[in-house]
C-alpha cells in the first residue's frame, strides 16, 4: 500500500511536470507562428503553473460545483455517515466529509488531494438503492482511493486535461477568427508546413491527454475493487453494487467527461461488453469483468 501510496505522489509530480511542458510547448508553437515565440512561451508558462497549482488546491471543490453537490444531512442520510464512519475505522483514515447529489442514477466519486482532505460523494438514488452490504462496499471502494492518494492523481488529471482542452479550443478559433484586416497579410507571409504543425498538435494533444486519463483510470477501478472487497471482507456487497448500478438505465444528468473518471461506474451508461471501440474510450473497464473478478476472491 505505501508503495501505492508514494507512486501516485511521484506520477502526480509528473503530470505536473508533463502539463506544464506541453502547455509551454504549445505556446512556443503558436508564439513561433505569430513571430512572438518568447512572449507567448513565457504566457504559457503561466497559465500552466496556475492552473497546476489551483488543481492540486481546488480541483475537489471545482468538481463538486460541477455535478451540484451539497453536504450530507447527518439525520437524513443517517446510514452514509455510519457506513462512511465504519468503513474510515476500517482503512484507518479519517473520516472524509459526505456530500450528496440529487441525482437518480446510482453513482458515487471520492475527491481530495489527500486522507485530511477527503470528500466522498453518493447520488441519492445510489443511497435509496442499496442495502447496507452494498453501501458499505461502495464507500470502502471510494475509500480506497483515498487511501491510495488515486484521488489526488484523478482529481488533478481532470482539471488538467480540461485545461488543455480549453486552451487547444481557445487557439484553434483564434487562429481561424481571431484576426483580420491588415492581418491577412501578415498570415499570408506565415510558413504554411508551421500552420499545419500546429493544427496537428492542437488536436492531437486533447486526445492524447483524454487517452491517458482513461487508461489510468481503468486501471485503477480493479485495484479499488480489490481492496474495497478487502476492507468490508465481503466482495459479494461490491459486485451487487456494481451490478445495481450498471442495471440502472439512465445516466447521471450533471456528469461531463472530464469528471466522468472519477465515478466508480461510468455514469453515460456508454460502456457496452463486447464493443471495442466503445471500451476504448471507456472511463472504466466493463462491469461485467469487474463483478467476475470480485466473485473469484
Amino acid at each position: 500500500m505505501y508503495s501505492q501510496v508514494a507512486a501516485n505522489k511521484q506520477k502526480t509530480f509528473f503530470i505536473f511536470a508533463l502539463f506544464i511542458v506541453l502547455l509551454s510547448g504549445f505556446f512556443y508553437l503558436i508564439g513561433l507562428y505569430y513571430g512572438d515565440a518568447n512572449g507567448y512561451f513565457v504566457l504559457g508558462l503561466i497559465i500552466s503553473s496556475v492552473s497546476s497549482v489551483f488543481s492540486y488546491f481546488f480541483s475537489d471543490k471545482l468538481v463538486l460545483f460541477s455535478v451540484r453537490a451539497v453536504p450530507a444531512d447527518k439525520g437524513r442520510y443517517f446510514n452514509f455517515y455510519t457506513a462512511g464512519e465504519n468503513m474510515a475505522i476500517a482503512a484507518g483514515i479519517p473520516m472524509p466529509k459526505l456530500y450528496v447529489v440529487q441525482d437518480a442514477s446510482p453513482n458515487a466519486f471520492a475527491t481530495g488531494r489527500d486522507p485530511q482532505h477527503a470528500i466522498v460523494c453518493a447520488t441519492t438514488g445510489l443511497l435509496d438503492m442499496m442495502d447496507r452490504a452494498q453501501l458499505e462496499g461502495v464507500i470502502a471502494h471510494e475509500l480506497s482511493h483515498v487511501k491510495n492518494y488515486d484521488m489526488l492523481v484523478m482529481t488533478v488529471v481532470s482539471v488538467l486535461v480540461g485545461t488543455i482542452s480549453l486552451v487547444a479550443d481557445w487557439i484553434l478559433r483564434s487562429m481561424w477568427w481571431g484576426r483580420s484586416g491588415r492581418d491577412d497579410e501578415d498570415r499570408g507571409n506565415r510558413n504554411p508546413l508551421m500552420f499545419v504543425l500546429l493544427l496537428v498538435a492542437l488536436i492531437v494533444a486533447p486526445l492524447t491527454a483524454t487517452l491517458i486519463q482513461l487508461a489510468i483510470s481503468r486501471k485503477r477501478e480493479y485495484l479499488a475493487d480489490a481492496d474495497g472487497a478487502l476492507l468490508t471482507r465481503r466482495p459479494m456487497g461490491l459486485a451487487s453494487a456494481l451490478a445495481k448500478i450498471a442495471g440502472y438505465p439512465v445516466g447521471m444528468k450533471n456528469a461531463t467527461t472530464a469528471t466522468a473518471h472519477l465515478f466508480i461506474s461510468n455514469p453515460f451508461k456508454k460502456n457496452k461488453k463486447g464493443d471495442w471501440f466503445v471500451n476504448l474510450f471507456s472511463t472504466h473497464p466493463p462491469v461485467e469483468e469487474r463483478i467476475r473478478v470480485l466473485k473469484e476472491m
